[in-house]
């Protein structure tokens, strides 16, 4: 049998890695009174299970999410809840937090938590549906097509990706 490359979810630590990340994760969102109101399981256990089988299979580990849900579909899965800038920050500071958490409990190489943060701050940007409220000082108050969140705010997405641990 020929030796295989370690994947990614190997190197970062497999699934007691991911399963802390998650963990560490959902144990803020529980709290948050932002993000908590998107769930509408009264547990968080099914969502903290998805969002772990996911990233698992994303970066190289079992299929187990693709074999039981298919394809992630991630912003169509999302599209039920108003995601706005404000939704996307709140998710972005307990993954951050969580990603602090898990780093202080295992030693993940830098390069690959810088990888991994990368990925979460882009994917937390894809989910963003909803435009911020035009207000009457707004230059979207205009009738111009609104520009998407991904280019809408540069400053803050910049704030996100570089935020200090």
């Amino acid at each position: 049998m020929p030796d295989t490359e370690p994947t990614p979810f190997d190197q970062m630590g497999g699934a007691a890695f991911f399963t802390s990340l998650v963990h560490h994760f959902y144990a803020g969102v529980a709290t948050d009174p932002v993000l908590r109101p998107m769930y509408p399981e009264t547990d968080l256990e099914p969502a903290e299970r998805r969002l772990r089988l996911f990233l698992t299979q994303y970066w190289g580990g079992p299929t187990t999410y693709g074999d039981e849900r298919g394809h992630p579909r991630l912003r169509l899965r999302h599209a039920p809840f108003a995601i706005d800038d404000d939704a996307r920050d709140h998710w972005v500071a307990h993954m951050r937090s969580a990603l602090d958490e898990t780093m202080r409990e295992q030693s993940l190489d830098p390069a690959w938590e810088q990888q991994l943060w990368r990925y979460l701050v882009g994917a937390a940007i894809a989910m963003v549906n909803t435009d911020p409220p035009a207000s009457a000082d707004s230059p979207r108050a205009d009738t111009s097509p609104p520009t998407s969140a991904a280019t809408d705010s540069p400053t803050t997405i910049a704030t996100i990706q570089e935020t200090p641990r």
